[in-house]
């Protein structure tokens, strides 16, 4: 077996990373202290589960995480990922992850009390989220944006009309653009299926298309489908948990932000913890509210209540009232991927995103990054050349890649290349692969 990975927590999140994990046929052993959610899990994934509360040391050792290259903690309870992080630690795993919820355990300067009591890195989904929020509102045009490199590679995700004049058109015509020379489609994710492309693929009215380019190149992605740039300026934002909470923190400094919760005592809080956002008390499901409130002079619209069908039905209401972006929070992965198809710009999940968080913690080998897009069964896995061997002699287009993966990028140095069929690799090259799940074992060949 390879890399032993023990999970605290059975929840959506520790869902999510075992099955991310499981592809890679790394040995994963999950515990949990409610047998039905482990026997559902069993049903599902190829994973060792074990009944038990992860604080135990006797749990611990049946876990085997002595032997552990990861543990991680992401059950419900803070304090359990916290103590079960800490004793797995002592117990001989190599690295440990503890998900959290305190903010302040968060704030800069704090993580080395955890790392001096051995845990290595603490998550917040919540955190994670609202930043990648805010990542969405700064790129609005487009529903996902993902950055290698400190941007010096983007990936972006867009939904195609039928006025973009990409639709109807083969991938090879296209090519021939000569804008069209730093970007390259990467996948195309039509209903609930997600391809990825060649030269003979064509693009269809309603296609949620994702392109990687250079950072240079962004711009002409607008420029090449024809899409208009809005700059956000004024957001509304409905909920009051801390989800709502650590968005509006997060957003207040760079845009005009307003807050609609039902609760009136916790109106009051927030309107005491945030300094520029406007905290309105009312009844968000109620759209005429709304839009007294100014819905309609919005540029974005952000659903965070605890509720994913309030947050589903009030994003559709508010790209109703012409709001140009909304952004939708749901718990439940099955929505995930109908977002594209129903007409909210972007739903987000905060458990997926820390889990995405995470399984970049992960090095393997020469593999960098991994990372997935929401809603996208393929994901990044990033190589290093390391050696000499057929990957360094021969173009692209001769070396029999899987047909389900798609170079993406490559890295040389400062240098960035979206590579064509006829680019050769070179030693220490970082190669970016965009790949479903099926490629992962033929990619391995090739770049081991």
């Amino acid at each position: 077996m390879g890399m032993k990975i023990v999970i605290a927590g059975a929840g959506d999140m520790g869902y999510h990373l075992a099955e991310q994990l499981s592809f890679d046929n790394k040995d994963i052993v999950l515990i949990d202290t409610d047998k039905d959610v482990l026997d559902n899990v069993s049903s599902h994934l190829d994973v060792l589960t074990i009944v038990g509360d992860a604080t135990s040391f006797e749990v611990l050792k049946n876990a085997g995480v002595k032997d552990a290259a990861m543990l991680m903690a992401v059950t419900t309870s803070e304090k359990t990922n916290i103590v079960t992080a800490a004793l797995a630690k002592q117990l001989g795993a190599k690295r440990v992850i503890a998900r959290v919820r305190t903010h302040d355990y968060l704030q800069a300067g704090h993580e080395k009390y955890f790392q001096q009591m051995g845990i290595d890195n603490i998550i917040s989904p919540t955190m994670l989220c609202s930043g990648e929020i805010k990542r969405m509102l700064k790129n609005s045009t487009f529903t996902d944006v993902f950055e290698f490199e400190e941007g010096k590679l983007s990936v972006v995700g867009i939904t195609l009309d039928q006025y973009s004049s990409l639709v109807n058109k083969k991938i090879s015509k296209m090519r021939q653009n000569p804008k069209f020379k730093d970007i390259r489609i990467i996948a195309i994710v039509r209903g609930q299926m997600t391809i990825i492309p060649h030269g003979q693929t064509i693009i269809r009215n309603n296609d949620h298309v994702f392109f990687i380019s250079n950072k240079q190149a962004v711009e002409s992605i607008l420029e090449l489908l024809g899409q208009k740039k809005v700059t956000v300026k004024n957001v509304m934002i409905i909920g009051g948990d801390d989800m709502a909470y650590a968005t509006a923190l997060k957003l207040e400094n760079d845009y005009r932000v307003t807050l609609i919760h039902k609760d009136k005592e916790r109106c009051k809080w927030l309107s005491e913890k945030l300094d520029k956002t406007l905290v309105i008390n009312g009844d968000y499901k109620n759209i005429e509210l709304l839009v007294e409130e100014g819905l309609e002079e919005m540029e974005a619209f952000i659903s965070v209540t605890e509720s994913s069908e309030t947050n589903i039905i009030t994003s559709l209401s508010a790209k109703n009232h012409g709001v140009y972006k909304a952004i939708a929070h749901v718990d439940t992965r099955e929505y995930i991927h109908i977002s594209h198809s129903i007409g909210v710009d972007s739903l987000i999940n905060k458990k997926l995103v820390a889990a995405n968080q995470i399984t970049r913690f992960l090095k393997k080998g020469n593999v960098e990054v991994v990372s997935g897009i929401q809603g996208v069964d393929a994901e990044f896995i990033q190589y290093v050349i390391t050696k000499n061997n057929r990957v360094t002699r021969k173009p692209l287009k001769d070396l029999h890649f899987p047909e389900s993966a798609i170079v993406a990028g490559v890295i040389r140095g400062e240098e960035v290349y979206i590579p064509d069929g006829d680019f050769t690799l070179q030693l220490e090259d970082k190669v970016i692969v965009f790949a479903l799940p099926g490629a992962k074992a033929p990619l391995e060949k090739l770049f081991h």
